[in-house]
């Protein structure tokens, strides 16, 4: 299962005003962990993301999935392996319906309609939305947005799971049901939050990334309970810790 691995090595990335984002992040994910990325606004969280798949190249370093170094050559391969599912919903949702968004993915890999189909109907079931395969993305609510959002990346059956704040702008009980979606997922999961009680519950690591560098990797309980730690890297903590 080495295509589950992600391997970072010495991370560099600037923007292209110069600004430096990342700053020599290194870290590695096995198969089958969830871990979350977790840091103050502006640290590189959302930046580091868009490096796993390939959106952004490493100015210097690399990026490895399983046993193939990430470059521009081989990104479609890489994206078969990494599922991204963006911080906003809007910004991978685009086709007239939600099962032709869904679609799309495996229409574009070369699925066959009847597979298109089943991926299509299992993945939205998954998410617990295949009543709504018919409707405009536009008209759903933001937790609606998430799940087809996830739905979207699930239909092309990633072994990597990559999400950017996915419990932003939900309502508690979307988040509520977001959060059980995603203890049943077996894939390997990087989730980058500010939700620090969602990582607790769903991560049992964590890596903190604070001013484009590595500010702290171990088990997620253990992060967000050292106070000292949490506030020399910007970050409070839980308020299910905190009561």
């Amino acid at each position: 299962m080495s295509h589950h691995i992600v391997e970072i090595t010495d991370l560099h990335y600037s923007y292209p005003d110069g600004t430096p984002a990342l700053n020599g992040v290194s870290f590695r994910i096995s198969h089958g962990e969830s871990v979350a990325i977790i840091g103050e606004n502006g640290s590189g969280k959302s930046t580091l993301l868009l490096h796993l798949n390939g959106y952004l190249l490493a100015l210097k370093g690399g990026v490895k999935i399983g046993d193939c170094q990430l470059t521009e050559k081989n990104i479609n391969v890489v994206r078969r392996s990494v599922g991204m599912v963006f911080q906003n919903p809007d910004d991978q949702l685009f086709m007239p319906t939600v099962f032709d968004d869904v679609a799309f993915g495996p229409l574009n890999m070369g699925f066959s309609k009847e597979e298109v189909e089943k991926v299509v109907q299992r993945a939205l079931d998954t998410v617990g939305v295949w009543h709504l395969a018919r409707r405009p993305p536009y008209k759903l609510s933001q937790g609606e947005k998430r799940a087809v959002s996830i739905a979207t990346v699930l239909s092309m059956s990633p072994d990597i799971l990559v999400m950017d704040e996915p419990s932003s702008s939900l309502d508690p009980r979307s988040r509520r049901r977001l959060i059980g979606m995603l203890k049943t997922f077996r894939h390997t999961k990087i989730i980058a939050t500010h939700d620090l009680d969602m990582a607790l519950d769903l991560c049992e690591r964590a890596i903190i990334i604070h001013r484009g560098k590595l500010g702290a990797d171990g088990k997620t309980a253990d992060i967000l309970n050292d106070e000292q730690l949490l506030l020399a890297n910007g970050l409070e903590k839980p308020l299910s810790i905190s009561r």
